[in-house]
């Protein structure tokens, strides 16, 4: 993996997730998911998003540090990086997207809009995607990645 071009190290997916994560944060909101007749729950589905965004962003901040110096907005890993299974890496495999999935999911909470649920369930198919082909790459990198596939799940704890 010496010497591949920012596109041959994955620049395609990083553009992507940033489009997605724009949409979601910055794009249209469209028809809102609660019936008016249910607003009364508004402010509570407000507060647990916060909860939840919140619950996201320092997952995804913490496992960012957990990667230290092996850290980089690409999937492909860096040449001198280290296979990191502490930490937050013994609940998720990927557990930055997992925080950032969070942080969709507490967004949704808080602007319950039908155009939103579907950037965040685009998110969901993304990151799955984007996971794939990284691990292909973690695989070559660190042949026991493999053992830890099957120990640890790949987007959510415990269950996917």
């Amino acid at each position: 993996m010496k010497h591949l071009s920012l596109l041959d190290r994955g620049l395609g997916y990083v553009l992507i997730q940033a489009l997605l994560i724009g949409l979601l944060l910055f794009g249209p909101k469209g028809m809102l998911l609660i019936p008016s007749s249910k607003e009364f729950l508004a402010p509570y589905f407000e507060i647990f998003g916060i909860l939840i965004a919140s619950a996201g962003l320092i997952f995804t901040v913490v496992a960012a540090y957990h990667l230290g110096k092996n850290l980089t907005p690409l999937p492909c890993p860096k040449e001198n990086a280290q296979l990191v299974q502490s930490g937050l890496y013994r609940l998720v495999r990927h557990p930055i997207y997992f925080g950032v999935l969070l942080v969709a999911l507490g967004f949704l909470l808080i602007y319950p809009h039908i155009w939103i649920l579907l950037e965040v369930f685009a998110l969901v198919l993304f990151f799955d995607v984007k996971t794939r082909r990284e691990e292909k790459w973690l695989i070559i990198r660190f042949p026991q990645y493999q053992d830890y596939q099957l120990k640890v799940k790949k987007l959510i704890p415990g269950i996917y």
